[in-house]
């Protein structure tokens, strides 16, 4: 019988429309661990955007920052709260930063989006009690780092991934996983096994997916 993939068991997810925010915060491991436990997330990348450099790579970033982009159901989390998160889980001002690798940044690809950042910066700069610096601007591109740094706290357990590995056999499938990215979260500390059992059993998906998932949750040995 062949193996259940990942791509099967999500498909339904898969087609629910999304919004993708695009966040540097520091160094992207923890960002990518962060916002991957968040209900409403569906899907977390890695990579560098922000500059001019072509190609840029982790060893050769030239003018690019480290990033996130993060698709998202806007039914089920908004980017208003995405941008909350992003703003209370760093030090936003440039004077924290040597360079422009770990830069604080946001990029817009809507007009909307445009407004809500205006919206909760005004409301971050009054609980800060001062002038936020992240640069703010229109989406222009994003280049996705080399897949070693793709689920990057997941990837630290290579027990855990010889057992899942069969649900992936490309590393698109890893990428593009909802479940991979609640895991990269949790072995981060994001979360317990019960608030995501508890989450998955209200995913739009079918129960016996639903089941498919739980169970390799609760089998998984670290």
């Amino acid at each position: 019988m062949k193996p259940v993939t990942i791509a099967e068991v999500e498909s339904e997810l898969q087609n629910i429309p999304v919004e993708t925010a695009l966040l540097g915060m520091g160094c992207f491991w923890g960002p990518e661990a962060r916002f991957g436990s968040m209900p409403g997330v569906l899907r977390t990348r890695v990579g560098f955007a922000g500059g001019s450099t072509e190609h840029p790579t982790y060893r050769q970033l030239g003018d690019q920052t480290e990033v996130v982009e993060v698709d998202f159901d806007p039914t089920v989390i908004s980017y208003e709260t995405l941008l909350k998160v992003f703003w209370e889980n760093h030090y936003p001002n440039h004077d924290a930063y040597r360079g422009r690798q770990y830069l604080s940044i946001l990029r817009y690809r809507t007009e909307q989006q445009r407004q809500d950042i205006e919206r909760v910066k005004k409301q971050m700069e009054a609980k800060l009690g001062e002038s936020i610096e992240t640069e703010i601007a229109p989406y222009k591109s994003f280049t996705r780092a080399e897949e070693r740094h793709q689920k990057y706290y997941l990837k630290r357990y290579p027990r855990a991934i010889q057992q899942i590995e069969v649900f992936y056999p490309t590393t698109e499938m890893l990428i593009g996983s909802t479940f991979a990215a609640r895991l990269n979260g949790f072995v981060k500390g994001f979360g317990t096994r019960t608030e995501l059992s508890t989450e998955i059993e209200g995913w739009p998906i079918s129960v016996g997916n639903q089941q498919v998932l739980l169970n390799k949750l609760h089998s998984i040995k670290w």
